[in-house]
């Protein structure tokens, strides 16, 4: 009788020991695998770095329409530059001298203010702004957004829409008023309507 208790004993003790060994092995493959599948999981996440950010401010949506056109087209990102006070039909009378459009253009210090400061500028290295030419230049809403941010290291550009005038002098006016020392290149008009392949060969030869 005694030994068939020593016996069982004995089996006892070799299936607990085969048991511990089953745990710490699967203990040690789930240890090996966490590193894998963090890194894994670390390749799949959205980076914005290097991105396109197409920054615009259209008053009719003309200027809107080809942000999101050059936006498909170039497989960038959208941010609207949004004033504090919208511009009604009756501020843009070109006709008026006294509408608040005339009057902000004629004030090389007016600043309209925009509903927020938050643009994700940091996150993209080639910043794209888009606006439409009013009087020869770019609206002083532009002004106050380009002065609002430090552009340091990035690469700007700008695209706009006009009634008959063209890219003008609005580009440069644009470029002495940033914060930081970025990369500009060549500013173009382009239709509202612009097809992709003609915004996405503009950019190819800026090196974009």
């Amino acid at each position: 009788m005694r030994k068939l208790w020593i016996s069982c004993l004995g089996v006892l003790m070799i299936l607990g020991l085969v048991g511990c060994g089953t745990e710490s092995d699967k203990t040690a493959e789930k240890a090996a695998s966490a590193p894998a599948q963090s890194a894994q999981a670390d390749s799949k996440a959205p980076a914005t770095k290097g991105k396109i950010l197409i920054a615009y401010f259209s008053a009719t949506g003309h200027t809107r329409t080809l942000a999101e056109n050059t936006a498909k087209a170039l497989n960038a990102d959208l941010y609207e530059i949004r004033p504090e006070v919208p511009y009604s039909k009756e501020d843009l009378n070109y006709n008026d001298e006294t509408t608040r459009a005339t009057v902000e253009q004629k004030n090389d210090s007016a600043r309209p203010k925009l509903v927020d400061k938050n643009a994700p500028i940091a996150n993209y290295d080639t910043i794209v702004l888009a606006y439409p030419i009013w009087w020869g230049q770019a609206p002083r809403i532009m002004d106050t957004f380009v002065e609002s941010y430090d552009f340091t290291g990035k690469k700007l550009t700008a695209i706009c829409t006009s009634g008959g005038s063209d890219i003008g002098s609005s580009a440069d006016y644009l470029q002495k008023l940033i914060k930081g020392k970025a990369e500009w290149k060549p500013g173009k008009l382009f239709s509202p309507q612009a097809k992709a392949e003609e915004i996405k060969s503009w950019f190819n030869e800026l090196g974009l």
